[in-house]
């Protein structure tokens, strides 16, 4: 079975202390029961789960729905955004299988990027080392006003902004993530294109604006 694997990188940097990390903790709880009731996400979508402040951390491996279970995230140190993705880099080299002469590999992966805040070391190592591996659509998240835009829209094409870090927006755009991951599996369940850009995913509620 080829699986379509999905990257959650999650900034718990110091700042993000206090509701904004408890709402990513019912967020990621809203997106694993909500894909748990979809038949084509449950066949296909595993779940990996980074996180960074000082350090990069991979909290849960690639993992199938069915017995995926939250990390305990809490929120202290710096924003190792570089770190992250260097170590996203790792992590797809060595979990996602690829395509041999004999069998078709995973699809690629799906990356969703959170941050509320700017990078504290050197993301430009980490964006390089990760566009040497081969990954879908990684979809970038200024999570409130302090979060930088300009070094996410060199990650990704795909930056979105939430207007604050409070615990109805970070839901919102989970849910957002949950039904974008749905029609990510839908597409590879029909052997249609895999998703590459904003058009092919559901549109943004209202509390999650693309920036363009």
């Amino acid at each position: 079975m080829r699986r379509l694997p999905v990257y959650l990188l999650l900034d718990t940097s110091g700042s993000m202390s206090g509701e904004p990390i408890e709402a990513v903790k019912n967020g990621v709880q809203i997106l694993v029961s909500t894909l748990r009731q979809d038949p084509y996400a449950l066949e296909t979508a595993f779940l990996s789960v980074i996180t960074f402040d000082s350090a990069a951390t991979q909290a849960v491996p690639l993992t199938e729905l069915a017995t995926f279970q939250t990390p305990s995230l809490t929120a202290s140190g710096t924003t190792a955004l570089g770190s992250a993705l260097s170590l996203l880099a790792d992590r797809v080299e060595t979990e996602v299988a690829k395509t041999t002469a004999d069998a078709k590999g995973d699809w690629k992966p799906l990356v969703f990027l959170m941050t509320d805040g700017s990078p504290t070391d050197d993301w430009k190592k980490g964006l390089d080392k990760i566009k040497k591996v081969r990954t879908g659509m990684i979809v970038a998240c200024a999570a409130g006003s302090r979060a930088d835009t300009t070094v996410l829209k060199q990650i990704t094409e795909v930056v979105v902004q939430l207007d604050t870090a409070d615990s109805n927006t970070i839901k919102a755009f989970f849910k957002w993530v949950s039904a974008s991951v749905s029609t990510g599996s839908q597409k590879v369940d029909a052997g249609q294109k895999e998703v590459s850009g904003l058009g092919d995913l559901p549109p943004p509620p209202p509390e999650v604006n693309v920036v363009l």
